[in-house]
Formats: C-alpha cells, structure tokens, sequence
C-alpha cells in the first residue's frame, strides 16, 4: 500500500518508520532544511535522536508530491501535525486530492473555534465515510522501537476495516470503534488531565492522591464526552482511561511534564519553552473549559488547570480550590 504521512514531529517519524517495513510510505517535512537532515542522516536529530531510519522511508518537503503518491485506490494519507496545523494541512490535502482516504493522528481542540478534529474535517472536505481519527496510549519512541502498542481507529466500517488492515500488524495492535466524538474527546482531554497529574505530583502529593486524581478526570472526561455526543463505555477503553494512565504517570508525556514544571513554581511559558515541543493540553484546556461551561458540565479539574496556566492561582491554590469542593456521591445503586 502507498501511505503517505504528513508531519515529521515524533509520533509522525515513529509511525511512517514503523509503516515502511510493509508499505510504501512517504514522510512529508514542511521545514525543506528538516527534510534534507532526514534523508541525508536518516534520523530525526530534534524529535528521535535515538531511531535510525530505515532506507525504505522517503522524505520529501512537497505536500503535493506526498498526497499523489497515495493515488491509487488503496492510498492512505495519514496526518500527523498537532491540531492547530490540520485545518490549513486538510485544506492542502482537498484541494490535492479530494477523494483522499484520511487518517488524523493529533489529540486536541483546535482554540480559536473549540473544534475536535472531526469537525475541523468535516469543513474542509465535507461529510465523508472513508476518514477519521487513530488515536489511543502511544508514546512514539516505543512505538518506533516495536514496542507493543494498541490504538483504536474510529468511523465508518469499511473505513476502519482498510486502516486496520494496512496498521494491524506485529506489535502494532489494532481495534476500532464508530464512536469518533469519544476517540477523539478522550485524546483531547486526558492530555489536560496529565497537566494536573503532574502538578500533583510535583506537590509531593503522594500516590493516594495521583490515583484520586486520575479517576476524578475519568468521571470529568466521561462527562463531558457524553454531553457532547460520545458513549460512556468508549472513555473505559483505549482511547479513555487508557491514553488518560498512560499520559498522567508516563515520564514520556510532555503534559506531565508540563505539569510538574508548574507545579515547582514555573511559569506556562518557561515549562512550554523548556519543553521544546508541543503539549497539545496547553492549547486545548480553555476550548476543553468553554466548551464544558456551553453544556453547563461540571470540569473541576479543567478549571484549575486553567487558573494555574493563566496565572490566576498558584499550584497550591487550584489544589485546596479543589478539597474545599462539597463532597459528591461517586455512584447510585438505583
């Protein structure tokens, strides 16, 4: 199958590495100085030092050229940017090949209109069946390195079935789902969750507390989900409390890391700049907010997630902003 993988950050390089064993796959870098490192030294000096590539992978910094490579009927173009680049990269994609069959691999809201990805999609192309998100706990180097990893595509059937078929191999584990609204809301808020988590943590809160905290952000991104369209059972899986575990206690998350640079006292900025990558929770947790306060959905955690990013309360504050909360019942019987 040709596959062609647009974004060269991390998960983007991890993938398209994976995918060349089997496929024919292209890995298309805007950046044309990024583009010549990539095939003259065959490794991704910014994103995975560590992974050599292998010499079927192609580079190329011409997304035209990227997109026609995936022409034939069985083509799959996969997006890999962070979110605030798929709207202008899906507009390239339509314009290039609009009966392209897309893949989008990026977990966030985009923050100037509070949009998942699907929706961003669905303007750019129109109502399609043969697109949708893969998303699930995957932290690219493992990915890269052939670590066992399940993911979970979301859309139409046949859609599901033609990823499934070209990504289901070997450690790379594959399920699906029609649920797109709960894929992608777990990808998206999870990564605001790790935040808090690492905050946590930072504080020395001790493992009880981590433990309170992350089931307390699966009760708030099933929440919300549900309000806005997903099924509760899709956020006790892969794309829920999976990614949501992996990406709190996971050294590997750039969330957390963020989280625990502001828990010991940085600001959002210097955790972002020390950072030197994206940190899609940084982005998406005011649309997550507005979003949540649209539905009239309580999102505790979000909140203080926001105050301490902007500044408006200290670490230590969101936290006893938190305990000072009237306490709830967890569960009925009836």
């Amino acid at each position: 199958m040709n596959i062609a993988v647009l974004g060269a950050g991390a998960w983007g390089t991890a993938i398209a590495a994976v995918l060349s064993a089997r496929h024919s796959v292209v890995l298309y870098a805007r950046n044309p100085d990024q583009c010549a490192q990539l095939a003259r030294d065959r490794v991704n000096a910014r994103y995975l030092p560590s992974l050599a590539l292998s010499g079927s992978l192609h580079f190329t910094d011409d997304l035209h050229g990227a997109v026609k490579h995936t022409a034939s009927d069985s083509g799959l173009i996969l997006v890999a940017t962070p979110t605030a680049e798929l709207r202008s990269i899906v507009r390239d994609v339509s314009e290039s090949a609009p009966d392209a069959t897309l893949v989008w691999l990026c977990k966030g809201f985009e923050q100037s209109t509070g949009q998942l990805p699907h929706q961003i999609v669905r303007e750019e192309m129109g109502e399609r069946v043969d697109t949708g998100p893969l998303s699930g706990p995957s932290f690219a180097i493992e990915v890269a390195c052939g670590l066992p990893t399940a993911l979970t595509v979301a859309g139409a059937p046949d859609f599901c079935e033609r990823v499934t078929e070209a990504l289901h191999a070997g450690a790379l584990r594959i399920y699906s789902t029609d649920d797109v609204v709960g894929v992608e809301v777990g990808g998206a808020v999870k990564n605001v969750m790790a935040i808090a988590t690492g905050i946590s943590d930072a504080l020395d809160l001790g493992l009880n507390a981590r433990a309170a905290l992350i089931t307390r952000s699966l009760a708030e991104m099933t929440r919300f989900g549900v309000a806005l369209g997903a099924r509760a059972e899709t956020f006790m899986g892969l794309t829920g409390i999976g990614d949501l575990i992996l990406t709190a206690t996971g050294d590997l998350s750039r969330n957390r890391k963020v989280g625990l640079a502001l828990g010991r006292g940085a600001t959002i900025e210097a955790a972002v700049a020390d950072l030197g990558q994206v940190a899609e929770g940084v982005r998406s947790a005011h649309a997550v907010l507005a979003r949540a306060r649209q539905c009239q959905i309580e999102m505790p955690i979000t909140e203080a997630v926001c105050a301490v990013i902007d500044g408006a309360l200290t670490p230590s504050e969101a936290l006893h902003a938190l305990l000072a909360r009237e306490p709830k019942v967890e569960a009925r019987l009836s």
